[in-house]
């Protein structure tokens, strides 16, 4: 726990103190502790795009790192989970929506598990969200709005809930994207249903609706839990507005509005310790910060700045020593994350998604173009580059043991990213 509670001191900065990186250790995340080096959820171990690996390889050759492997994977844009020596992720064909586990060892399909059927759209069909990995189980929910929970050893199926049916989930324009939260004993997911059930939870060992909270309509991000002044929430961001509820019966503690153009608030609200949140979205809109305070047992959301600097459109953008870094559409930024001033931008990747290792940037463009950089505010100081897929590349990439895994609407790589 010390060694965990020290990597999220250096990684958030000066603004943490060691004792409240223990307290965000412990509330990182309710479900089985995650294996050193895993990444078992979407955005990683904490849901921050955040990787504990070091020694990365700060140089590559000109065709980029090593290609351990490539295999065909199938439709969609779900994101890939890693626990020990197996993958986890979901892929669509006109048979339908399957979670899949492939080794990590050699990218082998291990087993498939049918979870709905198939669903297409203009922006391609297949499965958008990202299974969870919680101790022997998956957690996947569909572009339909099906959740299921399926052995990890085997993908035999446990349960599954229809949540069109069980919360009357809205299914938007361009399917379900909410990727599974394990909090304590529920899984919660956006859900968009109505009335007051836009966000819910379900049993996980059952499957049975336990609670659902809030009315809205549905948007395409994934809940994040936190601890804002001694009190666990969820934070839900729906069509048009972030809602915080609490997690053991959804009850609503604050909410601000924030409305998008086609309803398309995608990327994760990101924490920032110990009691402010940012949100950001495309259209035009822009991000904005908002404290959160709390007066006897209410809660207020006080608006710190807003700009449309950073318009983070279908990933999140990452908090690193004070600064936040994101696409804002299709332009790479650094922005002071207390006072949303920009520190450095840079193009040439159009639309893409991030993560953050060892003190650097790994920069996936939607076109599959791979990058290395500092995570510095000082400037944009890139280190490498190569072209490692092509098509359409929306699937944020994962990193665990030495080894990045990327795909797009075809197949899966692997590439040995370790020295």
């Amino acid at each position: 726990m010390l060694d965990r509670a020290g990597w999220i001191h250096r990684t958030l900065g000066p603004m943490v103190p060691v004792a409240l990186s223990i307290a965000l250790c412990a509330a990182a995340g309710g479900g089985a502790a995650p294996l050193k080096g895993s990444w078992p959820q979407y955005r990683g171990p904490a849901r921050t795009g955040i990787s504990e690996e070091t020694g990365i390889l700060k140089t590559w050759p000109a065709e980029g790192p090593k290609v351990l492997w490539k295999v065909p994977l199938g439709d969609g844009y779900s994101g890939i989970s890693v626990v020990g020596d197996r993958l986890y992720t979901m892929a669509g064909s006109p048979a339908g929506e399957f979670v899949v586990c492939l080794s990590a060892a050699d990218g082998k399909e291990l087993w498939r598990t049918r979870l709905d059927a198939f669903r297409d759209d203009d922006m391609g069909g297949g499965p958008r969200s990202t299974p969870t990995v919680d101790g022997d189980m998956v957690y996947a929910l569909g572009s339909s709005g099906m959740l299921i929970a399926v052995k990890a050893a085997g993908g035999e199926k446990v349960w599954s809930n229809d949540l069109k049916s069980t919360a009357g989930a809205r299914i938007p324009h361009w399917g379900v994207s909410s990727s599974p939260l394990v909090e304590g004993d529920l899984v919660i997911v956006d859900a968009g249903g109505k009335p007051d059930k836009s966000v819910v939870a379900v049993d996980k060992k059952t499957g049975t609706l336990r609670w659902g909270s809030y009315s809205d309509t549905p948007g395409y991000s994934a809940p994040l839990a936190v601890e804002i002044a001694g009190v666990r929430q969820v934070l839900s961001f729906a069509g048009s507005s972030l809602v915080s509820v609490t997690p053991g019966d959804g009850k609503p503690l604050w909410s601000v509005p924030w409305k998008t153009s086609y309803d398309v608030n995608a990327a994760m609200p990101v924490f920032i310790p110990p009691d402010k949140v940012f949100i950001s979205s495309s259209y035009d809109t822009g991000g904005a910060v908002y404290q959160i305070a709390k007066s006897g047992d209410k809660f207020t959301a006080t608006e710190v700045w807003k700009s449309r600097i950073m318009k983070n459109h279908f990933n999140s953008s990452i908090l690193y020593g004070g600064h936040l870094y994101g696409f804002d559409d299709a332009t790479l930024r650094c922005i002071d994350a207390a006072t949303g001033k920009e520190k450095w931008s840079q193009k040439g990747f159009a639309k893409g998604s991030l993560l953050l290792a060892d003190g650097h940037l790994i920069i996936f463009s939607e076109n599959g173009l791979l990058a290395l950089a500092e995570a510095t505010p000082e400037a944009y100081r890139e280190k490498a580059r190569a072209q490692i897929l092509e098509g359409r590349t929306w699937t944020m990439p994962s990193l665990a043991g030495g080894r990045l895994y990327l795909r797009n609407q075809a197949v899966m790589v692997s590439l040995a990213i370790a020295g």
